[in-house]
């Protein structure tokens, strides 16, 4: 009967080492699936965050010298934020909303001559993305993505109303 016994705990290593190298393998390629896609959210958002930023540099630029009516030149940069309403934090999209909304305000003032252009950049008055850039930088360094955002609740509710921008 002892070389039964013996046979039995020794298949029953086996079995117990091979389910635990099973299992450290399926662990191991599982985390690195999550980091994989970690790395491709967090590179979809940057990319997102920096055509958000060359369009309302190029808005800005275009807005301080040119006044206008028309809204057509806003859409891709309204399609930018519908598209981070999808994947990033309320603090980024009110960030970039507050940024399109001194955009508009800016297009509904006078044109600016070259030397009060160096007024408002001497003031810090042009660098209107800065709160934009600094919660981007915040959401990239947590690493918060909208599929960890199911799992903790919604965003939380929306502000009935929306500061508004000033220009100094």
């Amino acid at each position: 009967m002892d070389p039964y016994i013996s046979a039995l705990m020794g298949l029953a290593g086996v079995v117990i080492g091979g389910l635990a190298s099973f299992a450290t393998a399926w662990m191991t390629h599982r985390s690195q699936v999550r980091e994989k896609q970690r790395e491709l959210e967090a590179a979809k958002r940057e990319k997102l965050f920096s055509d958000f930023i060359a369009e309302a540099t190029r808005l800005y630029a275009d807005a301080i010298s040119h006044q206008k009516d028309d809204v057509s030149d806003l859409v891709l940069l309204y399609a930018l934020v519908a598209q981070m309403r999808l994947i990033s934090s309320r603090r980024v999209v009110d960030a970039a909303e507050m940024a399109m909304a001194r955009i508009v305000e800016t297009y509904l003032t006078p044109n600016r001559s070259l030397s009060e252009m160096r007024d408002l950049a001497h003031s810090g008055a042009m660098n209107f993305l800065l709160d934009f850039g600094e919660a981007c930088r915040a959401e990239l360094a947590t690493g918060r993505a909208a599929s960890q955002m199911r799992f903790h609740g919604p965003r939380g509710p929306r502000r009935a109303q929306q500061p508004t921008p000033s220009l100094s």
